[in-house]
């Protein structure tokens, strides 16, 4: 019997199984074209070069706000080639001033000093100071994403691609564990003279405290640097540096669950380094922010905000007898100790007032915080 042609209209179950299938395709083509936005972490031993933990460290993923460690990177160049002071003001234009959160909210037409743009990018991350830099240094932000990109490509870093300075979302910014690694190193090792601003914890700031957001230097001893990140499509991103006795190790996490989880996994991974042990890849896959079906939707998803907090900071104002206060290291007397009469304050060098810094006290391996003035200089 011959078959017979029927012409009849397909199915309604299977014209909807046709457009889910188009659909699927569609999204799966597009997911392709950008990071897979998983989870990643690694830790390298700069003084051998040697890879002590690593799991997925050449996956691409975004980077959000670790791309600041490359504007940065090239703010330190300019500096060290005179293109650029710590104490020059540059002018403030209204695409900076209308980046997302976070950011130190500049106003167009303002000015802020290089110094400031350093430090807001490094505590509170701020996108709007990187734009200002960007365009300072590249005339816009697309020729200095380009300014990137080559630099990028000098050291090594050949599963990057930077598309804007600041890492608010965008599918073209990418990057891995391992080339974030290699940035956060030739951050320490080409500009040791500025090494110390990744320690900053906060800084007042035309009068408002502004407090960093790597809350792990706080509790664990020796860490001194580098650099937060996060969107939705990310995860919690962090780049860290410690040192115990003596040895510097740096370490990168991409993709965490939540901060806690992130900060967590740095310090197990930084532990298990100095004691030169691998950290279990299960104990980093716990740590991230999951499966397949969160990282297409990210991936397919806008995403609102850059390295946001996690809780909402108050920026209050810090007077005088405020800034006194975070210069002296509290002293409270106990088992017959007296606390010595407190120190004279002075004025401040810096129109930027004060910055906290996290040392280590070798004795106690304890963060203890200290007060210093970041003076005007070349």
């Amino acid at each position: 019997m011959n078959s017979i042609k029927s012409n009849q209209p397909r199915p309604l179950l299977d014209r909807v199984l046709g457009l889910f299938a188009a659909m699927l395709v569609v999204g799966l083509g597009v997911f392709a074209g950008v990071a897979h936005a998983g989870y990643a972490a690694i830790v390298i031993d700069p003084a051998t070069g040697e890879v002590l933990s690593a799991v997925n460290a050449d996956e691409q993923n975004y980077p959000a706000s670790l791309t600041k460690m490359m504007t940065l990177y090239l703010t330190f160049q300019a500096l060290q080639s005179g293109k650029l002071k710590v104490d020059q003001e540059l002018p403030v234009s209204s695409l900076a001033a209308s980046q997302a959160p976070t950011k130190l909210g500049l106003r167009a037409g303002q000015t802020i000093a290089v110094n400031d743009c350093i430090l807001g990018m490094v505590t509170k991350s701020a996108n709007d100071a990187a734009t200002v830099v960007a365009e300072a240094l590249g005339g816009s932000e697309d020729h200095f994403s380009d300014m990137m990109n080559a630099q990028a490509a000098l050291l090594g870093m050949g599963s990057t691609h930077f598309d804007n300075p600041n890492g608010l979302p965008d599918p073209d910014n990418k990057s891995t564990a391992r080339d974030m690694a290699k940035l956060a190193i030739a951050l320490y090792h080409d500009f040791p003279q500025y090494s110390h601003y990744f320690a900053t914890k906060d800084f007042v700031f035309r009068g408002q405290l502004i407090r960093g957001h790597n809350n792990l230097m706080d509790r664990y001893p020796g860490m001194d640097g580098l650099k937060t990140g996060f969107t939705d499509a990310s995860g919690f991103n962090l780049a860290s540096t410690a040192v115990r006795d003596g040895h510097r190790l740096f370490a990168v996490v991409l993709g965490g669950r939540t901060a806690r989880a992130r900060d967590n996994l740095m310090a197990r991974l930084l532990d298990d380094g100095f004691d030169h042990r691998p950290t279990p890849d299960a104990l980093i896959a716990a740590a991230s922010i999951g499966g397949s079906t969160r990282r297409v939707l990210a991936a397919l998803s806008p995403i609102g905000t850059a390295d946001a907090e996690d809780a909402p900071v108050t920026h209050r104002r810090c007077s005088r007898a405020c800034m006194q206060a975070r210069a002296t290291p509290a002293c409270k007397p106990h088992r017959g100790k007296t606390c010595p009469p407190a120190a004279k304050s002075t004025k401040a060098k810096h129109s930027s007032g004060t910055t906290r810094l996290a040392h280590r006290n070798r004795k106690t391996k304890k963060p203890v915080m200290l007060a210093a003035s970041a003076d005007k200089k070349e």
